[in-house]
């Protein structure tokens, strides 16, 4: 073979026949969760705010459900009737993330003239889209998918006379999920006018469901040979008569930086929880919580993503990702949360 010149090379690269050794452009190894993981924002509703901070009403569930009507006495009238009402606060604080380029590399690869990977201000931004979701779910479960949130928390046990705080867990064939399920909605419509309409569950207790006798039992009947009854979330909606349920799936590396990596679900994989929220924000009905969301730069988004240029002589650009939100029980006697289910 002929041995090559620069001026050849660069004939061939001109003619468009000659591909430097370089990166594949249409494959790559990028472990992306899917959208379709996150579930923070599929539990509460997302409350946009003008403020970083203030207060918002809790009008007295005891007063708005008592019977304030009295018999008018003759030549008099009746005491007015109370209306107590009180405020809380939520504040949005500022949370950041910034990624970099190396132009003098990007400048090399610019110039090989051979396939290459996306724009790396693109690849950036999605890493930043992707790294908001897991950063989102994992505020949702330290605010609200754990032990010590609520004050309605029950605990799964083996036995089968479980106490007034316990529950025979879902893994036991002797419990009956949607019986128990329906006594917990019971008592919470009772105390509080609402009954739950949400129901998130950890992975393994969705995976119990989908195989426990009881739920198979009432099943079984809408299937055939050649489309076997199966159970989706669609399914469970239906038993347990819940708007909407949702599997916690997203995981994360709950590792630092440089140690060996620490996969896991970011909600607890045994819990599930029951609450009930409102679809948007609203003033005439109660949620459990709320995610109180701020658009720090005063341009209606809560996600900006920016770029910038680095000091001289880094020949470096940065792209850089905020969001500001708080996460708020807002009605203790809205949820229940139940652990070690399975």
């Amino acid at each position: 073979m002929a041995k090559r010149t620069a001026a050849g090379i660069q004939a061939d690269i001109a003619k468009g026949v000659f591909r430097p050794h370089t990166a594949l452009s249409n494959v790559a190894l990028a472990y992306y969760q899917s959208d379709t993981n996150s579930f923070a924002k599929t539990v509460f509703p997302i409350c946009p705010v003008t403020l970083s901070s203030d207060n918002y009403y809790i009008f007295d569930k005891e007063d708005l459900l008592r019977d304030n009507w009295h018999r008018k006495p003759a030549y008099g009238k009746v005491d007015p009737a109370v209306l107590s009402e009180h405020t809380d606060t939520y504040a949005c604080l500022v949370d950041q993330m910034i990624m970099g380029i190396d132009q003098i590399r990007q400048t090399d690869l610019n110039r090989r003239m051979g396939p290459r990977t996306a724009d790396p201000k693109q690849q950036r931004a999605k890493t930043m889209a992707g790294q908001l979701n897991i950063h989102q779910d994992s505020m949702f479960a330290r605010k609200f998918f754990k032990k010590g949130i609520w004050t309605q928390e029950y605990t799964g046990v083996d036995s089968t006379t479980p106490t007034s705080e316990q529950f025979i867990k879902f893994s036991n064939g002797n419990s009956d999920p949607v019986a128990f399920v329906d006594d917990q909605k019971t008592v919470m419509e009772e105390s509080t006018g609402r009954t739950p309409n949400r129901m998130a569950l950890g992975v393994n207790v969705f995976n119990a469901l989908k195989k426990h006798p009881a739920i198979l039992e009432r099943v079984k009947y809408g299937g055939s040979t050649a489309n076997p009854a199966s159970v989706t979330l669609n399914v469970l909606a239906q038993l347990f008569e819940i708007d909407r349920i949702t599997v916690q799936r997203s995981i994360m590396n709950k590792a630092g930086l440089g140690q060996d990596a620490k996969m896991e679900y970011i909600g607890d994989p045994n819990a599930f929880m029951l609450a009930y929220a409102t679809d948007t924000p609203s003033i005439d009905e109660p949620s459990a919580g709320y995610i109180f969301t701020w658009d720090m730069l005063g341009n209606g988004n809560i996600l900006p993503i920016l770029s910038y240029l680095g000091e001289h002589g880094t020949h470096s650009e940065f792209i850089e990702g905020l969001m500001a939100a708080d996460m708020k029980k807002t009605a203790d006697d809205l949820a229940m949360f139940f652990v070690d289910a399975v």
